[in-house]
């Protein structure tokens, strides 16, 4: 049987189930002799007579009747093995894993294109993993993270490509009874005035690329910043503020991190520092749900512009 060709079966189902050969002809698109002519070529390979031609159709012999529910298990297996390859392929099936660091998850861009991506790919298997920009960079290179949302690049490995999706402004955070903020609506502020300040910075080994930006923007700004303490999650130099250990820069959207303690101030403009979030994945490698998230964070991204 495992020589048999499968449009052979294909053609014997179509006659069983019409019970003549003109019928299953019309139904197959095919004209009536060249089918006749399959259903011996069949018949000649198994070494079994399967129908009874009668003046008025064609009727199953024993060993067609045998035959029938088997193949129509066989062609419902590979018509559905086939249906899930070109879903999963299309990306409407399988399962895709999408990385984030913390910082990321707070900006409303990120939650938006999960949300969409889920809508327009129920079936997908959807998995979320939180951690570093350097951990997703390295984990996106090894295969083990299909798409990452990162905040800078810096130092990708081979074969993985990165998108800027958005840029935003940076905030200062300073401790709610810090001089500079107490008692008073601190609107802006420029980034020379924390030159005396002890900054609270997401460690370099976990962002590099924010970490550097940070650094030669006060370096731009006419200082070399005072870094008291390095935090391994961004949202830990949150916590680190609140505890009037120092003032920290941070995205614009972690202002939405409404943590007790903290005051956040914009950065005066013309600013020179601003925060990018960046989409990356693995271009060899990439599945048919990665490429439709892509196209979502893409066709988001064109709708925030426009």
């Amino acid at each position: 049987m495992a020589s048999v060709d499968l449009r052979l079966l294909r053609y014997f189902l179509a006659v069983a189930e019409e019970s003549h050969l003109t019928k299953a002809a019309a139904r197959l698109g095919i004209r009536q002799p060249p089918l006749s002519q399959q259903i011996r070529v069949l018949e000649q390979e198994l070494g079994v007579t399967l129908f009874h031609r009668l003046p008025r159709g064609m009727e199953l012999t024993e060993s067609g009747r045998a035959l029938l529910d088997d193949a129509r298990n066989i062609v419902t297996l590979v018509d559905q093995a086939v249906e899930g390859v070109r879903r999963v392929s299309q990306g409407e099936a399988g399962r895709l894993t999408v990385g984030f660091t913390g910082s990321a998850a707070f900006h409303p861009f990120v939650p938006s294109v999960i949300r969409r991506f889920r809508e327009a790919a129920p079936n997908v298997r959807l998995v979320l993993e939180e951690s570093s920009t350097g951990e997703l960079m390295e984990a996106v290179g090894a295969g083990r993270v299909d798409v990452a949302f990162i905040r800078g690049p810096y130092g990708l490995g081979p074969g993985v490509v990165v998108e800027t999706v958005l840029e935003e402004p940076m905030l200062a955070a300073f401790p709610a009874d810090h001089p500079a903020v107490k008692g008073r609506s601190r609107k802006r502020i420029a980034l020379s005035e924390l030159a005396e300040e002890s900054l609270i910075l997401y460690r370099r080994h976990s962002g590099p690329g924010l970490y550097d930006a940070i650094i030669a923007a006060c370096g731009a700004a006419g200082f070399s910043p005072r870094v008291a303490q390095e935090a391994p999650r961004m949202l830990s130099t949150l916590s680190l503020v609140a505890a009037g250990l120092g003032v920290s820069l941070v995205p614009a959207s972690l202002r939405r991190v409404n943590i007790e303690g903290v005051v956040y101030v914009n950065l005066a403009q013309p600013a020179e520092l601003r925060a990018p979030l960046n989409l990356i994945w693995r271009d060899e490698s990439l599945s048919g749900a990665a490429r439709k998230l892509i196209d979502e964070a893409r066709r988001q991204r064109e709708e925030s512009l426009a």
